[in-house]
């Protein structure tokens, strides 16, 4: 058990959410009057019914779970739980859910010293996968209150369950087979406005979606786009934007990654996004924040390289494109105010992220430009100078290595696209210098330990190969003032 305490009663009856008849866990009601034929015929089966459930005593069984264990009374218990299972094989009344999920979370107990209580613990987890049963119109009312708490107490003891080595891989079965995954999903608006309730949803949803085939009933309930908008709700613990995106994680890795962009891809989901991102990105201190962040970001890239993602009306495509030149550019702008990045490790991975996004976001026409009004040439250009021993407080040779070549790669792809502002730059000019460096006998030792410095460890091949790239790219434009621009300067005989 960890820092989640048992999830309180709850406060105050919830809504039911509007579920799918098809594959669903709606409140089913029971069979009501027919004016065919077939009445009799299923008031008698309803009869059957009513005296099945009749014959099992809830209470019985859970004073019977709670004597002290010996073999005749295990034996028994088995045999009572048997019985049980078989009693609820079409669902359980919305009355008697409290119960069983007692009686569940009993069973989850003896399964840490019995071994023989796992079998009849997934039975009941299967249970709380099909449709809950309801006697009367106004009972969906009635049990909201205690249907939201058990819900919760199911999470916690799925979770519990799993820390048991020997039954976490035959419990993660069942629930696939039992559909409890999807179930979970959809629950979450039961338990929406109680906070502990559906922290224990979500870390029983998080352990569920190593498994594929959960991660595929979790889909079916439109997971990635429920998780996301709850992103922002208050939670002073952290732990439900970390289990959030834990689970997109595993959705993102388990299932399809387009479908779940597609499931993200809603306005109000993009701008959730964005918000969390914003909140962790300024009020984050500690190492893990950063590293939440971090995920964050390489979701939101895969958003961006979604033409139908909302990314320039909700604002999060200028924000990253300001956020990715600010340090360079030194400009004042309100949307970083009061920012400061270190020379951490994972300020350097998200400084690498920012580089990516602008290249995928170049791929936008719309997106070009906030590119040119927001500095991204100059920025980019920052890089286009001899190597110089980094400072103390600094990027070390081999992370500004890696940031200068990455920086000159996207240049290649931005400078067609923003070729007046390439020229205002004076780039033509910045590249060749950059060049004559390259060929220079100025002792430097690349290090040659990442994607762009292959083939660059001890020389400077690999800055001679990018800027030439960038070169190609807008002469292949067969622009005059380029082409003109490039000959003043003797780019001719140079590169000869």
């Amino acid at each position: 058990m960890d820092s989640l305490s048992q999830p309180p009663a709850s406060r105050a009856p919830s809504l039911s959410p509007a579920r799918s008849p098809a594959r669903t866990p709606a409140l089913s009601p029971a069979p009501g009057p027919s004016r065919s034929g077939g009445e009799r015929r299923r008031k008698g089966s309803a009869a059957v019914q009513e005296t099945q459930l009749r014959s099992v005593d809830l209470n019985h069984i859970i004073k019977l779970l709670e004597e002290p264990d010996s073999k005749s009374s295990e034996k028994e218990q088995l045999k009572s739980l048997k019985k049980l299972v078989k009693c609820f094989e079409n669902g359980i009344p919305l009355k008697d859910l409290s119960q069983i999920i007692e009686i569940l979370n009993l069973c989850a107990e003896k399964t840490h010293e019995q071994e023989a209580f796992t079998e009849p613990l997934c039975e009941l987890i299967k249970l709380c996968g099909l449709p809950f049963q309801k006697k009367k119109s106004s009972d969906e009312v009635s049990y909201s209150a205690s249907v939201s708490k058990s819900i919760a107490q199911l999470g916690e003891a799925i979770v519990c369950a799993g820390y048991q080595p020997t039954s976490a891989s035959y419990k993660i079965q069942m629930a696939e087979l039992g559909g409890l995954a999807e179930t979970l999903v959809l629950s979450l608006a039961l338990v929406e406005n109680q906070l502990t309730e559906k922290l224990w949803v979500l870390k029983a949803l998080q352990h569920l979606s190593s498994s594929g085939v959960n991660c595929r009933h979790m889909m079916k309930a439109q997971a990635a786009s429920r998780l996301c908008l709850y992103l922002n709700d208050v939670d002073p613990s952290g732990q439900l934007v970390f289990r959030s995106s834990e689970i997109l994680w595993n959705l993102l890795e388990n299932t399809s990654k387009e479908e779940v962009v597609h499931q993200l891809s809603s306005l109000e989901c993009v701008h959730a996004l964005k918000e969390v991102f914003v909140d962790i990105l300024t009020h984050g201190f500690r190492h893990y924040d950063h590293q939440l962040r971090n995920d964050l970001l390489v979701i939101t890239t895969l958003l961006a390289k979604n033409p139908a993602a909302p990314m320039i009306e909700t604002g999060f495509t200028k924000l990253l494109i300001v956020l990715a030149t600010f340090t360079e550019v030194k400009i004042p702008n309100p949307l970083v105010k009061g920012l400061k990045l270190t020379y951490s490790y994972e300020d350097y991975e998200m400084k690498k992220l920012l580089f990516n996004v602008i290249g995928v976001l170049s791929k936008d026409p719309r997106a070009v430009p906030l590119l040119s009004e927001n500095d991204v040439m100059p920025a980019l250009l920052y890089y286009v100078k001899p190597n110089q021993k980094p400072g103390f407080h600094d990027w070390s040779p081999a992370q500004y290595e890696e940031l200068q070549l990455h920086a000159i790669a996207v240049l290649a792809t931005v400078a067609p696209l923003l070729i007046e502002k390439y020229l205002s730059c004076q780039a033509n000019t910045l590249l060749l210098v950059f060049l004559e460096w390259c060929i220079g006998q100025d002792p430097f030792f690349g290090q040659g330990n990442s994607f762009h410095g292959t083939g660059g460890r001890g020389n400077k091949l690999a800055q001679m190969r990018y800027s030439l790239r960038v070169l190609r790219a807008v002469v292949s434009l067969y622009d005059d003032a380029v082409n003109l621009n490039l000959c003043d300067q003797g780019a001719i005989s140079q590169l000869l």
